[in-house]
């Protein structure tokens, strides 16, 4: 059984009898449960009784209510409620629309409504640029899905999804002061969905592809760069990506390998896995072995789609074959983004020393993060109740930031690179360890810090492609932005 998280915490209102001792043993029964106990509040209090509300930390859902019958069990309680705290945070949803300007008179209203808006419309009217100025496109992203691969739960369809995109949208604001909206589409049809999110672009700075199934979110994502002036960016792809090439760096160091001669072995070649091996490519590294479930790609074999076609053409160069299992064997990383409980402890000996194990599969991994440690020098999970957490929190707030404040379209290589480089560079010589090879999602520099590597990325860019094309939108653009500013005032 895995260990007790806040993702399962829940708040059992329990009626007990009035003694000296009541509190402990209720706090006895969640221990004896296998719960983790986190407040006992005493809610109600007469002569010969306690309301006592016991909230504690479950693994499961089953596991919340062994623990709960483990409570009712003690003699002389009654339990009269159970709350699950997770439902309750999602109560009328987690997101609101608050306004930035003061509504308290007629003057208020007269500039930001009617008559006086009327003129910033012309104004974009006859200036599409200032949209960008004068309304919240510049900060606003579009957190898009049809809800074909939520989380790890499957094809849930576009109200199920609903849920993460309101979290996500919460990050994006908290970590990186980008005002981010769900968009839900009831449609799995790739054309579709271009269509749609193209109509809806002019509101928007940038737009976040999430949970959408591979192989079709290669195409959308694709097509979308093509078509619109705007950033578009997968998640699912790109920002695992970015995260993994940051703890893959100060994994590296924990061992003392170097990235360009270590060999690499993917499990999983859908949306996460296909931009991992890309990003490792685009940073040097050679050796890499992809596998699907079943077993290693290389180019002599018939692939079902492009993608795994460009895996195959662009790694495996020792021309390797066989099971996951077998292919692992000498390999000095493992990076997986597959299924649960694909290897043992057995499997992770087999590797070289001072091997280094991320099992991403959420939320059970491909490994047991305990068995791996008894053989691996440096292991990772996608969970947050072990060690090394690679969590897409550190990447895309920040990156978006730094994209926004740039006013690019065009995403490179080189800006995840950097992205990755600043998210790595957080950990201090000092604090890097086996244990700690990312910065906590809390760590207030990380999403300054990403934001800046991109923006001097997109910076470099920018002045590439000027003078490649002898042409400077970037400096017009801005001139134009600050002629218009010196109108206005």
């Amino acid at each position: 059984m895995s260990a007790p998280s806040p993702g399962y915490s829940i708040t059992v209102r329990a009626e007990a009898p009035a003694a000296i001792d009541t509190t402990g043993i209720l706090a006895a029964a969640v221990a004896a449960a296998g719960g983790a106990l986190t407040a006992l509040d005493v809610v109600e209090s007469r002569a010969h009784s306690l309301v006592v509300d016991v909230t504690c930390n479950a693994s499961d859902a089953d596991h919340a209510d062994r623990i709960t019958a483990e409570i009712g069990a003690v003699p002389g309680v009654n339990v009269r409620k159970v709350s699950d705290r997770t439902f309750l945070l999602h109560l009328g949803g987690k997101l609101e629309v608050t306004p930035k300007v003061p509504l308290k008179h007629r003057d208020d209203l007269s500039r930001a409504y009617t008559p006086g808006v009327a003129r910033v419309c012309l104004a974009i009217a006859e200036n599409p640029e200032d949209a960008r100025r004068l309304t919240i496109k510049r900060n606003t992203v579009a957190v898009v899905t049809d809800g074909s691969a939520v989380l790890g739960l499957g094809n849930l369809g576009p109200a199920a999804a609903l849920p993460v995109m309101e979290g996500k949208a919460a990050l994006f604001k908290q970590f990186g002061g980008v005002d981010a909206w769900p968009v839900c589409l009831d449609t799995q049809d790739t054309e579709e969905i271009i269509m749609i999110v193209k109509a809806i672009a002019p509101v928007y700075g940038g737009v976040n592809l999430e949970d959408i199934s591979a192989p079709r979110c290669f195409e959308i994502e694709r097509r979308l760069r093509d078509e619109l002036d705007i950033p578009v960016f997968h998640d699912d792809q790109h920002g695992t990506a970015i995260v993994v090439l940051a703890a893959l760096t100060n994994a590296l160091r924990v061992v003392g390998k170097p990235l360009a001669q270590v060999r690499i072995v993917v499990s999983g070649v859908g949306a996460a896995g296909h931009a991992i091996i890309g990003l490792l490519h685009a940073q040097g590294v050679t050796d890499i072995v992809g596998c699907d479930r079943h077993g290693a790609l290389d180019s002599t074999a018939a692939h079902r789609d492009e993608f795994r076609g460009w895996i195959a053409e662009h790694t495996n160069p020792r021309g390797v074959q066989g099971t996951l299992k077998e292919v692992l064997a000498g390999a000095d990383v493992f990076i997986g983004v597959s299924a649960p409980d694909l290897l043992d402890g057995d499997d992770i000996a087999t590797m070289a020393d001072g091997a280094i194990v991320f099992a991403l599969a959420n939320p059970d991994p491909e490994v047991d993060p305990l068995a791996a440690s008894r053989h691996a020098a440096v292991v990772a999970t996608g969970r947050s109740d072990y060690a090394n957490q690679i969590n897409n929190v550190l990447a895309f707030p920040g990156f978006f930031r730094g994209l926004l404040d740039a006013a690019v379209s065009d995403i490179t290589d080189e800006m995840m690179i950097a992205a990755a480089t600043a998210i790595a560079d957080c950990v201090r010589p000092d604090e890097l360890n086996a244990s700690y090879i990312v910065p906590s999602v809390f760590d207030p520099d990380v999403a300054p810090a990403v934001a800046a590597a991109v923006r001097h990325a997109a910076g470099a860019h920018e002045h590439h492609t000027e003078r490649s094309a002898g042409a400077s939108r970037t400096a017009d653009r801005t001139t134009s932005d600050e002629t218009t500013e010196e109108a206005r005032r």
